[in-house]
């Protein structure tokens, strides 16, 4: 490790003890340690979340990662209550946005390999993106910024997963 510089341009190199820094003890699990193996991204179909899912595949791409495309369903009591298929409703934009996934990877087929999945859980998208990285055993969380104006004053999603600190979380533009 170089401590110091000359000013004739050369440096003075100069042992630095790691004395007391390493532990005996092995240290416990610590996911990410090889760069990650796991990336979840949390896909809704909004403009923001297929730019997440873009830059998502690129890392998973680079880092030869799993890229665990999540969509949760969410349950609207409003419509439910009233008798509006809310179910068949999410379930079709589910089936829509994996259909998207399939069709883009086809299109890259043979130019870009990309691991993926496509998962669904149902409730808020907070909850539904930490039980799915939980699931997963993520190592980072990509999430595309809310388009939502009220998300300023309640918080977005990509706040309280931040807050959370559990994962490294990148929020896309």
């Amino acid at each position: 490790m170089i401590k110091g510089a000359r000013g004739d341009g050369r440096h003075r190199a100069t042992a630095v003890s790691l004395k007391g820094v390493v532990d005996k003890v092995p240290a416990p699990f610590e996911r990410g340690t090889d760069g990650p193996k796991v990336i979840v991204v949390g896909a809704d179909g909004s403009d923001s979340s297929w730019r997440a899912v873009a830059y998502a595949a690129g890392l998973a791409r680079r880092q030869h990662a799993l890229l665990a495309v999540v969509y949760v369903q969410p349950v609207i009591l409003t419509g439910a209550i009233f008798g509006a298929p809310v179910a068949e409703t999410t379930t079709e934009v589910a089936e829509d946005l994996m259909a998207e996934i399939r069709r883009s990877t086809e299109r890259l087929q043979g130019i870009f390999d990309v691991r993926w999945e496509f998962h669904t859980v149902r409730g808020d998208a907070y909850n539904g993106l930490v039980t799915a990285a939980d699931q997963l055993t993520a190592d980072a969380v990509v999430v595309g910024a809310s388009e939502h104006a009220g998300h300023r004053i309640v918080g977005s999603v990509a706040v309280r997963l931040v807050k959370a600190g559990r994962w490294p979380v990148t929020v896309v533009p």
